[in-house]
Formats: C-alpha cells, sequence, structure tokens
C-alpha cells in the first residue's frame, strides 16, 4: 500500500502479533479502515482479501487458514492448508503481504488466501 495511514495501520498489527496480542475485534476493525483505503488504490485482489480476512475473523473469532503452499502446477488441484487452531503466523504473514501487494508474489499469495477464505 503506499498510502501513509495504511502502512501504520499494518504496522499496528504487526506489532500486536509480534508481541502474541490478538485482539480480533481490534484487528477486524483495522482492516475494515485499510479495506476501506485499498479501494482508493484501486488493486481488486488486496480488496477483496481483506475483505475475506475480516469476515472470516468475524465468523471463526480466529485465523484458520493456514500460509499458501509454494507454487503447484495448474494441473494439480489446489489444497488448502486449514489450522485446526489460531494460526497467527499465517495472520503476520497475510499482513505482511499488504504491505506491498504490488508484486508478483505477494498478488499470487494473496489470490491463494482468496482461495482459501472462500472454501473454508
Amino acid at each position: 500500500m503506499k498510502n501513509k495511514t495504511a502502512l501504520a495501520l499494518v504496522q499496528k498489527i504487526q506489532k500486536e502479533l509480534t508481541a502474541k496480542k490478538f485482539g480480533c475485534e481490534t484487528i477486524i476493525e483495522t482492516l475494515k479502515e485499510l479495506r476501506t483505503i485499498s479501494l482508493g488504490e484501486k488493486n481488486p485482489v488486496l480488496t477483496k482479501a481483506l475483505r475475506l480476512a475480516y469476515e472470516h475473523l468475524e465468523n471463526q473469532k480466529a485465523f484458520y487458514i493456514g500460509i499458501p503452499a509454494d507454487e503447484t502446477s495448474e494441473d494439480e488441484i489446489t489444497s488448502f492448508n486449514f489450522s485446526k487452531e489460531n494460526d497467527l503466523e499465517s495472520l503476520a504473514y497475510f499482513i505482511a503481504l499488504t504491505q506491498d501487494a504490488t508484486k508478483a508474489n505477494n498478488l499470487l499469495d494473496l489470490k491463494e488466501y482468496n482461495k482459501a477464505f472462500l472454501a473454508y
């Protein structure tokens, strides 16, 4: 994200997660703010990812989506890495991806998160 306010919000979540604090409601509200900002940046993959992430947190009260697997061939069936426990490492990775969603690899991983959110 290019917006300084958005980057500050991302850093806020990262600090909470680094300190092993998981304030679900706080993170949801911050993701909603980030989504509003991302609408202006015209990145539909990022905007959708943020919405799906906060909806997942609202419904589950935890983050059960694992970090996407490394590249698979297009012939392989996509399998998702779901967690039975709150996966803060994956949430931290997801948040890190939002900092620069213009990088090809970040965009690909955000797309995989989107697929996983929808499959959950």
